[in-house]
């Protein structure tokens, strides 16, 4: 059961590997997308009717003919990578060996629907991904397996969900063969160590333009590449898509002109941090990178009060 392209080497492996038969895939309804709203597929649809495999994609799982389906399978396992709903406790009860979930994070750190996105936007130095069994309470069972790997300031969410894809897919693989020979020992989240990310929601999306020049690069690369964070620059809600930290220092008030140079606008941050906007999309405006931008705001000199917060 899964959605995006994070669970896509998942399946696959499931898919490829001649010890599992994976007789159905449960994904979320095809979605409208771009200008003209065209109904697409999930990721993992695609691959599931590429693989000639029943797929199946209930509006809500609860209640439905699909659940009722898979719970007339008796599976052996079921598999969450990302899916986007809650099961049920009586279909995870259908489960003979287990119902596992594959979270990219390193619970009980960031339970939720946005993981990945948390753990750049707060600067963390690492995350990784959690096998663990599925209860009715969102990602609360007991951990099976996890990896760790580092973040680097060059990554952003796209990055990160690209890594822990494939960390997921094989720390999966390398798992199953002991949950199923009853070898696995689980450890219980500690609850006290709990921290939640709930989907981004659009007050998360404006910047905060008083924050140190690395915390907004974390916000940035964590909004990357969707939905991309914004501020507003000279008066226009813009959305920001990469910023470099810069090792100097100033004593003009965040959000202020530093200097501009003929490939990069230098503003002041919080505690007297610079930093360079690199790329950017105005509202209306295709992306540009700072250069292009530079040609049509000329009214950005030194002091200047480039960004405000309306």
């Amino acid at each position: 059961m899964g959605t995006p392209d994070f669970a896509v080497p998942i399946l696959q492996a499931l898919i490829s590997d001649p010890d599992y038969d994976v007789q159905a895939v449960l994904t979320q309804p095809d979605r409208p997308k771009g200008r003209k709203h065209v109904l697409t597929p999930s990721p993992v649809k695609k691959l599931t009717v590429e693989n000639d495999i029943r797929v199946l994609q209930p509006a809500k799982l609860s209640g439905s003919d699909e659940m009722a389906e898979v719970i007339a399978l008796q599976p052996d396992l079921m598999i969450t990578a990302a899916y986007g709903q809650f099961l049920p406790t009586k279909m995870l009860n259908a489960a003979q060996i287990a119902a596992i979930n594959v979270h990219g994070s390193l619970l009980p750190k960031y339970r939720g629907g946005a993981p990945i996105q948390y753990a750049v936007m707060n600067g963390d130095a690492e995350t990784g991904v959690t096998i663990m069994y599925m209860v009715k309470k969102m990602d609360a069972g007991d951990i099976i397996a996890q990896r760790a790997i580092p973040i680097t300031k060059e990554d952003d969410s796209g990055t990160m969900f690209e890594k822990l894809s494939i960390v997921g897919r094989d720390l999966l693989m390398a798992t199953l063969p002991d949950l199923i020979a009853g070898r696995v020992r689980p450890i219980a989240q500690d609850e006290d160590q709990v921290v939640f990310s709930p989907n981004i929601t659009a007050e998360q999306e404006r910047i905060d333009y008083t924050l140190p020049a690395d915390q907004i690069d974390n916000l940035v690369r964590g909004l990357r590449p969707a939905p991309i964070g914004n501020m507003i620059l000279d008066g226009l809600r813009t959305k920001i898509y990469d910023i470099t930290p810069l090792d100097e220092s100033t004593s003009l008030e965040p959000g202020k002109v530093v200097r501009v140079e003929k490939h990069g606008l230098i503003i002041s941050g919080g505690e007297g941090t610079t930093y360079k906007i690199n790329r950017l999309k105005p509202a209306g405006k295709p992306l540009m990178d700072i250069t292009a931008y530079l040609n049509g705001h000329q009214d950005l000199q030194p002091g200047v009060q480039a960004i405000t917060n309306e």
